[in-house]
Order: structure tokens, then C-alpha cells, then sequence
């Protein structure tokens, strides 16, 4: 599976940003999903300072098989199905586990994070609130 992966090196000085699933973040690729031939992807989100509504606050799902964040600034407050609602800071890290549902309450102006996926393109589906959803919608 990884023989076919190239090695790279993305330089800071040479970052792009870019639109991506969100309206109301940046996204900047760090060069993995083009050497891992599209297996994984990784790359930094920001905030942008755009406020609206999207999908991602509504319950969903991602159909991945791997979801690693790492929050590099600021916080977010997400509810999952089964986990609660869970604030993450700077700092922090989850490992988001392939298709649990979820939704975003909210996020501080400065939220940057790095995330993780496997493969690099997958699919974001709506779904139905779970029965232990706690938060109000």
C-alpha cells in the first residue's frame, strides 16, 4: 500500500489557502494527500471570520476510516453520539472514530486546528439527531 507514497516537504513560506468543505474556515493542504496518491490527507483549518450556518453544525457523519484532530488555537464545543458534548482547546486531540455522529455547537474566532483523514476524499452525510443528544438544537 505505501510503496507507491513519495516523500515531501510542505515550507511554511509556501503555504496556500484555500476553500474547502466549510465556508466559515481556510484550508491549507500540507502536501500528504498528493504523496499518499490520495490515502490520507493532512491538513491545517482556520477560522476565516465568516459567520454562518452550514451543514457541519447539524448532525453528520463522515465516511472515513480514520479522523485525527489537533486543536493548535483556540477551542470548539462538538457533541457525539454516545460521547457527549466535549470542548476542545489548544492543545488537545481527539481521535474521531469512523462514523460516529456528530455536530459543532460552537468555535472561538481564533480556532485552528490540524486534522488527519483517511482517505483524502470522503463523503459528509446528514444525519438523524441520536437519542442521546444533549444539546438543544
Amino acid at each position: 500500500m505505501t510503496d507507491n507514497w513519495d516523500f515531501s516537504h510542505k515550507k511554511v513560506a509556501e503555504a496556500v489557502w484555500t476553500d474547502g468543505l466549510r465556508e466559515i474556515f481556510e484550508y491549507c493542504d500540507l502536501g500528504i494527500k498528493g504523496a499518499t496518491k490520495g490515502d490520507y490527507i493532512a491538513h491545517i483549518i482556520k477560522a476565516n471570520g465568516k459567520e454562518m450556518k452550514d451543514e457541519v453544525q447539524e448532525w453528520h457523519v463522515h465516511d472515513c476510516t480514520f479522523q485525527f484532530v489537533l486543536v493548535l488555537n483556540g477551542w470548539a464545543e462538538f457533541e457525539y453520539e454516545g460521547e457527549g458534548i466535549r470542548r476542545l482547546e489548544k492543545g488537545d486531540c481527539i481521535n474521531q472514530r469512523p462514523g460516529i455522529p456528530h455536530r459543532e455547537i460552537a468555535y472561538s474566532k481564533d480556532y485552528e486546528v490540524l486534522e488527519i483523514v483517511a482517505p483524502a476524499e470522503f463523503a459528509t452525510r446528514i444525519v438523524d439527531a441520536p437519542a442521546s443528544a444533549v444539546a438543544a438544537e
